[in-house]
């Protein structure tokens, strides 16, 4: 398999996300209102999927390689397209947290700004992977030997393997300092919230 193989099984998943979006969209403008807890998802799944995981493996183990080689100039071109387009997806997003949670926190007046970003992030990212798998991905394999594709395949594995430890560590990090720790380990609870 090429490295890209699995980044682009990952838009697959991705791309799910869409229609989903769009739907909810569609909703919001008739009814007037958005489930807070499906933008949520949406915000989650795009910063720790569609970002962390999948553009982290693009950005640190993909292009860092091909930046390492005598791209040609459209191939350059094509490769800073798409880290400028990471970037401003992590902006849309960072919009889209912000006004979502003015939202929920009762400014139902940001209720347009919601519905405008997801809009927009259902816009993109379609857009972004047919790029990615159209244009730039199969090409820029021409520029690495079997074995550096091999190496970036277990280097891609490695990441995957390494992320969900990541990840979790962090959400175990948030809950404690939420919930408070105590001697001996065991969280005190009802401080900040009663269960």
């Amino acid at each position: 398999m090429l490295p890209v193989g699995p980044l682009m099984m990952e838009h697959r998943l991705i791309e799910k996300l869409m229609p989903v979006i769009r739907a909810a969209t569609a909703a919001a403008r008739r009814e007037g209102r958005i489930d807070p807890r499906l933008v949520a998802f949406v915000v989650d799944f795009i910063r720790t999927y569609a970002d962390r995981c999948h553009h982290g493996k693009e950005e640190d183990i993909l292009f860092r390689e091909l930046d390492k080689k005598p791209l040609a100039p459209e191939h350059r071109a094509v490769m800073d397209e798409l880290i400028a387009e990471h970037r401003e997806g992590r902006r849309m997003v960072g919009e889209l947290r912000s006004a979502a949670a003015a939202y929920e926190g009762g400014d139902r007046g940001e209720l347009e700004a919601v519905v405008d970003r997801l809009e927009a992030l259902a816009a993109f990212y379609p857009a972004h992977i047919s790029k990615e798998d159209k244009v730039f991905f199969l090409p820029s394999m021409n520029y690495l030997s079997t074995e550096e594709q091999e190496a970036m395949l277990e280097e891609e594995r490695e990441f995957d393997r390494e992320f969900i430890h990541e990840l979790y560590r962090k959400r175990m990090a948030e809950a404690v300092a939420e919930h408070g720790i105590v001697a001996g380990g065991e969280a005190r609870i009802g401080e900040r919230g009663k269960t």
